[in-house]
């Protein structure tokens, strides 16, 4: 991983290619590289580091008259795996001829046995990578007919991959496949753009196509053939595209995640909107696909995610059992096809990603269809595979994410899960009276979300003193404990200052050995239900000599005496509260890691879509 582009058409190939992974550089990333046909040769442009480093390259060592006269190439950003991030690393990569290039996102797991193989024959390898293995198994498999051979090759390959490859002996068109891995490609007037993420895509069309797993296509700038591994002839629909280009600009702010954050009350409201029943107090979720006997019959709710969106699961599973009266769980979508999890036609399993794309999050959707459970998705991105493979869902509609970490997907993600708390729990236990006030609740989350955002000056001076440490504690109960662990991790990510995040009562049992004086504590300490046992816990930690940072309710002084700084939220029911809670958490995190100086778009080491297990 991490991005792919392709291009054919009537343009300037190198151009639209570093255009377009720069509108890769979202997803995170550590060297680039591109490959276009120069007459009769492949020429491959590659460098560690960003795409600008790229351009320069390309620019350094190919004339003007190359660029302009080139109308075919592919090109990757590299977030690595197999091998260090350097230059001969880099993809594309050739076959032992030089003719056929290749750039490849996921992993190829039995490359090792390939590359022995291939060596037997007299191959050289250059690089670590399994995707240069890949291309020379390709190679090795050419007679001629270079659709034939990539069919050839990937029918000996295990693991995953999304691939794009160009040949200097068939100059007219770039073949791609998939498994496991996204491809869209870009249906243009005489042109045809082939990535990783529709980003790449709409500045040149709004017209799609999404490969599924083994589809491969021949793509030329007039056409889009797909096909089957074994040869056979599928059809894909053209979707359209309800992106806009300018979204993905930084509107004047300093940096993406700071704008994301600043959007959420909008993007909050589209997540709301018309979802709401308030004369029966219910959700409207119609997605969902489901009836109210087929809810009311409902025995468990699993939900699975992995990173921000495990810990919007983890709130899911409070409104679950509070509001529905039905037992919830939480499982980490890693491990959820390894533990032969005990599931049936009775359980709900809710597959949670923001784009859609989790490698660990569709192969637990893929599971839990085998073992016959109801399942249905969470996502952000329409056409994803997790959407398209669950055929049941919810989107999100937080328009796109551009900062690594997320920040309005998992706001959203939390909001679509109480109104789905809401819709199952007026099909079983809760009143029409208590539906009515949730739904209220829930209305109201955007404007709670605009009183947090508002305090962002605040929240930056309070940073200030709190930016040079090199480990913080978070602190919760009931559903502010996700919410300690989605601050944790938001600071750990982007400031990269060692976060962790704690039950509020577990914190005594060993981490309190760890606090020494000045070691900032923050404490989700609103007006809920066990305010008064986290407030305890609090003095626990000041008496060691903890800086104690405050997450509390508007207006409650009581709790303020505790604290040495603190931030306040709005009242409003317990679960809505994470909401404004966690994006008070953002501010925060994002301006200790401003003052830090980090790079806080695009963190070290952190991929956007994490598309391998």
């Amino acid at each position: 991983m991490c991005g792919i582009v392709g291009y054919i058409g009537k343009a300037d190939a190198p151009s639209v290619l570093i255009n377009g992974l720069k509108r890769l550089e979202y997803r995170g990333y550590d060297s680039a590289g591109l490959a276009i046909l120069d007459h009769d040769q492949v020429r491959v442009a590659k460098s560690p580091g960003k795409v600008m480093n790229l351009k320069e390259k390309t620019r350094h060592d190919w004339t003007p008259e190359l660029c302009r006269q080139s109308a075919i190439g592919i090109a990757h950003t590299r977030w690595a795996t197999h091998g260090p991030p350097t230059e001969v690393n880099a993809h594309p990569h050739l076959d032992q001829s030089g003719d056929i290039a290749l750039v490849h996102n996921g992993i190829i797991e039995n490359y090792r046995a390939l590359r022995s193989r291939l060596e037997g024959k007299g191959h050289h390898f250059y690089s670590e990578t399994d995707t240069e293995v890949l291309v020379h198994l390709i190679g090795d498999c050419d007679k001629g007919d270079l659709f034939q051979a990539i069919c050839d090759a990937l029918h000996q390959v295990e693991g995953t991959f999304g691939i794009a490859v160009l040949s200097a002996r068939e100059p007219d068109r770039i073949i791609t496949a998939r498994r496991g891995s996204p491809i869209v490609i870009g249906v243009g007037d005489g042109e045809t753009i082939i990535a990783s993420d529709a980003a790449a895509i709409v500045a040149h069309t709004q017209r799609v196509i999404y490969l599924d797993d083994n589809d491969i296509a021949i793509v030329t700038g007039e056409s889009v053939e797909i096909r089957d591994l074994n040869n056979v002839p599928v059809t894909r629909e053209i979707a359209e595209l309800s992106l806009d280009a300018a979204a993905a600009e930084k509107g004047g702010f300093d940096h993406f995640m700071l704008k994301e954050i600043h959007e959420q009350p909008d993007s909050l409201a589209n997540a709301i909107r018309g979802r709401l029943d308030h004369d029966i107090g219910s959700s409207v979720l119609a997605g969902m696909g489901t009836s109210p006997r087929e809810l009311a019959e409902l025995s468990r709710v699993v939900l699975v995610g992995c990173g921000t969106s495990l810990h919007a699961g983890l709130v899911g599973e409070y409104a679950f059992e509070d509001l529905a009266d039905v037992h919830a769980e939480v499982e980490q979508a890693a491990e959820f096809r390894y533990r032969n999890p005990l599931l049936g036609s009775r359980d709900f399993v809710v597959a949670i990603s923001q784009s859609g794309e989790t490698a660990d999050t569709l192969a637990a959707v893929r599971e839990a269809k085998q073992k016959g459970a109801f399942v249905m998705s969470l996502c952000n991105v329409v056409g994803s595979t997790i959407a398209r493979e669950t055929g049941r869902g919810v989107y999100l509609h937080a328009g796109p994410e551009i900062s690594v970490a997320s920040t309005k997907a998992f706001t959203s993600q939390v909001a679509v899960l109480l109104m789905m708390a809401l819709k199952l729990g007026r099909g079983r236990r809760l009143s029409r009276d208590e539906g009515i006030r949730f739904a209220r609740d829930i209305e109201s989350i955007p404007t709670l979300v605009s009183r947090v955002v508002a305090q962002s000056e605040r929240i930056s001076r309070i940073a200030e003193g709190y930016a040079q440490n090199e480990h913080a504690f978070f602190i919760g109960r009931g559903p502010m404990y996700p919410v300690a662990l989605e601050g944790a991790l938001k600071l750990k990510e982007i400031s990269y200052i060692h976060a962790e995040g704690y039950h509020a009562a577990e914190l005594k049992h060993g981490p309190i050995a760890l606090l020494q004086e000045g070691t900032p504590v923050i404490g989700l300490a609103l007006d809920i239900p066990g305010k008064d046992k986290t407030l305890g816990n609090i003095e626990e930690c000041r008496a060691r000599g903890a800086r104690i940072l405050g997450i509390i309710t508007e207006g409650d002084d009581e709790a303020a005496e505790f604290m040495d700084d603190y931030i306040m939220v709005p009242k409003t029911h317990p679960l809505v509260s994470t909401v404004p809670a966690v994006v008070a958490l953002q501010l925060f995190a994002y301006h200790v890691a401003r003052i830090r100086g980090c790079e806080i778009d695009q963190p070290r080491n952190l991929a956007k879509s994490v598309t391998v297990e």
